[in-house]
């Protein structure tokens, strides 16, 4: 991987963070705060990654998902209260508190579906 600005990625990363910002602001809970947002988050590190550094999209799919997977594993070790961030909203939004299958499902997904957009639509890299 070597570091090189795509635009692209750049201003895909920046709509589906403030796509999170404002589904964590507006909609306190149900399917679309917890599930889709889940979903946009892994896209969300995709893209940040695909937007800093040039990749490989397989590369890219696999350290996205490794990411969104530890952050989420690391929800089972109490890691906000390790840290002493248990009170800290932005690092609650961020690490999560609670850990859960179905958002490593919706990890999943949404890294399946980034990959195959991106190579289809986007970098038409062939892997």
């Amino acid at each position: 991987m070597t570091i090189k600005i795509d635009t692209k990625f750049l201003a895909l990363t920046l709509i589906i963070l403030l796509t999170e910002i404002a589904i964590a602001y507006y909609l306190k809970n149900g399917f679309i705060r917890f599930t889709v947002g889940d979903f946009l988050a892994s896209i969300l590190v995709y893209c940040g990654l695909k937007s800093i550094f040039k990749t490989h999209c397989i590369q890219a799919s696999i350290w996205a998902l490794a990411i969104s997977f530890c952050i989420e594993f690391a929800q089972l070790t109490n890691l906000l209260e390790t840290l002493h961030l248990k009170h800290n909203k932005i690092a609650s939004i961020v690490l999560g508190s609670h850990f859960s299958v179905a958002d490593l499902v919706a990890y999943t997904l949404g890294i399946v579906t980034i990959y195959f957009i991106d190579i289809n639509y986007i970098t038409n890299e062939n892997n």
